[in-house]
This record gives C-alpha cells, structure tokens and sequence, in this order.
C-alpha cells in the first residue's frame, strides 16, 4: 500500500500526521547539524537550491522554478509575437506541475 499525503497549505507543518493522533511540537524538534562540504555533490546542489529558493520565497522574490517558468513564458511570447498576452494570469505554483516538464 502506498499513500501519498499532499500539502495544500504549503510551507507549513502539520499539527499530526492523521485527524485525532496527538499534536505535534514543532519547537521540541532538533534538526541534525551538518556541514554542506561533507555532502556529495549532487545532494549539496540539491540542498543549496532549496535553501535559496526558501530565501527568495521569505523575501516575496520568486524561486528558480518560478524564474525558469518565466523564462519559458518570455520566450514563447517572443516566439508567437501574433498573440495577446494582455490578459494572461498565472495559476498559482501548485496548479503549475503540467509545466514542470516544459523547456
């Protein structure tokens, strides 16, 4: 059995895992310490995106995923010059998967 368990609210954590299980402290909670230089390199890649796309979302800048969304966009407005994109509204970052794969 597999069970994915989907976040809608995003950067937050949950109170329990399952409706009537005790709540969880978040503030008991010790992240390991650990040094970025003692991990390899695709997982030190992994983990300083991660970190600078949580500044940037702290800050109200968008993250790479939304600069490479953006980036796709301009270059097919530029592509298709013919077309209006005066009424064009993003969907929010959860709605955005299908384009994930798109570049």
């Amino acid at each position: 059995i597999t069970i994915n368990l989907v976040k809608i609210a995003g950067m937050t954590w949950w109170d329990c895992a399952i409706v009537g299980d005790p709540k969880i402290d978040t503030t008991k909670i010790q992240p390991e310490n650990s040094k970025l230089d003692t991990l390899d390199d695709d997982t030190r890649q992994t983990v300083e995106k991660m970190m600078w796309d949580q500044r940037q979302k702290m800050q109200g800048l968008p993250t790479s995923k939304e600069l490479e969304q953006q980036k796709i966009l301009e270059k097919f407005k530029s592509q298709h010059p013919e077309m209006d994109f005066s009424q064009l509204k993003m969907a929010p970052d959860g709605l955005n998967k299908y384009t994930q794969n798109l570049g």
